[in-house]
């Protein structure tokens, strides 16, 4: 029954007293209490009236200490991966071995161990406003990748690396960027300047003793300052105007100069083709003549009337019309060549020859004009 519940008892108080006293509990009974309940775990107790002594049980403590030497080599074991390397130190000191990937153990309280990726790409990316050596102003935005080389290095030589290679970075970006021009940091220069940073900074981390060494440097942007970037643009628009006109009158003039060495050459061609047509013709002509006139020293009326004949056909092949003049009388006789010698429309001429026709027809002339006369 509850000590507040009627009928409970009016002498009982919550504190577990008894009788008509309602202050606290004592607490050295208390503490008594706990002692004894203590005592009773880890051994037996002997006490008197003012107080009581523990004594430890000995396979206790034996329990107790293996189970924390268990503990105390358990919690020593450790992994490094594939990619990571590991360094110890014992008793502040640093050992000289490095950890290679596996599992491994370490004494705790006696030895610490620093773990590092080697093999991680890692990247510090810099931004800066520089003067170049044209005394121009440009924005640069560098990223530089890295990676873990000397690992002894990186963790004791150097308190933070990463802040010295951000010190080194603008160091050496400022001193290749401050020896260039603007034009090379901003257009075509931008993969020499990258190269020539990587290696001047490598050698500033090299002198730190930093143990990072450096994969690429990349310009990620190099621009002029906000300020004046739409003057630049105005004056980037202009060279590019003045290298398409140059380009553009450099591929006229390899199209018109080929051409008229052609022209040339054509020309050259065909005057030498001429002279020797002449020269030939000429040489023909006197080879000619020559046989010519040994044949007409041995038979000159013949030959004289060869050449005749042969002149008259050569002229008269190149007339459609011929006037013949016609003997015992002042009429002449016309001849419609071009007529003749078209192909007769009767059936009874189709056998006939022009020579023929041509004859018939002086011969109807010669008759009509002797008739005439008469």
């Amino acid at each position: 029954m509850a000590w507040n519940e009627p009928g409970g008892g009016k002498d009982r108080d919550p504190w577990g007293g008894r009788g008509g006293d309602q202050g606290p509990p004592d607490l050295d009974e208390a503490l008594r209490k706990l002692q004894s309940q203590l005592s009773g775990i880890f051994g037996r107790g002997s006490g008197g009236g003012g107080g009581a002594a523990a004594a430890i049980n000995p396979r206790l403590f034996a329990i107790g200490l293996l189970v924390a030497l268990v503990g105390w080599g358990f919690f020593g074991f450790y992994q490094v991966d594939q990619a990571e390397r590991a360094i110890v130190f014992r008793f502040g000191a640093l050992q000289d071995d490095i950890v290679m990937p596996g599992l491994h153990w370490y004494p705790v309280f006696v030895d610490s161990v620093h773990v590092e990726n080697v093999e991680k790409l890692k990247s510090h990316r810099h931004q800066s406003t520089m003067l170049t050596e044209d005394e121009n102003i440009v924005d640069v935005t560098v990223t530089v990748q890295y990676v873990i080389d000397n690992l002894k290095d990186y963790v004791v030589l150097v308190r933070q690396p990463e802040i010295s290679l951000q010190h080194a970075t603008e160091s050496a970006l400022r001193h290749v960027v401050g020896s260039a021009k603007m034009d090379d940091v901003i257009t075509e220069g931008r993969a020499a300047i990258a190269l020539e940073v990587q290696e001047r900074l490598q050698t500033y981390l090299n002198n730190y003793g930093t143990g990072i060494l450096i994969s690429k440097v990349n310009i990620d942007q190099s621009v002029p300052p906000k300020q004046v970037v739409d003057s630049f643009n105005d004056v980037q628009r202009a060279k590019e105007d003045e290298a398409r006109v140059i380009n553009e009158a450099k591929a006229y003039s390899e199209g018109v100069i080929p051409e008229a060495r052609g022209e040339a050459q054509k020309e050259i061609q065909q005057a030498t083709a001429y002279r020797d047509q002449v020269i030939a013709r000429a040489e023909g002509e006197a080879q000619r003549f020559t046989k010519l006139l040994g044949e007409y020293r041995q038979a000159k009326r013949v030959t004289r009337d060869r050449l005749y004949i042969d002149s008259l056909e050569s002229v008269l092949s190149n007339s459609s019309k011929v006037m013949v003049d016609v003997k015992g009388g002042n009429n002449l006789m016309y001849l419609p060549l071009d007529r003749m010698i078209q192909p007769p429309s009767d059936a009874d001429t189709q056998d006939r020859s022009p020579a023929d026709t041509i004859v018939r027809n002086a011969e109807e002339r010669s008759n009509a004009a002797r008739r005439t006369s008469r």
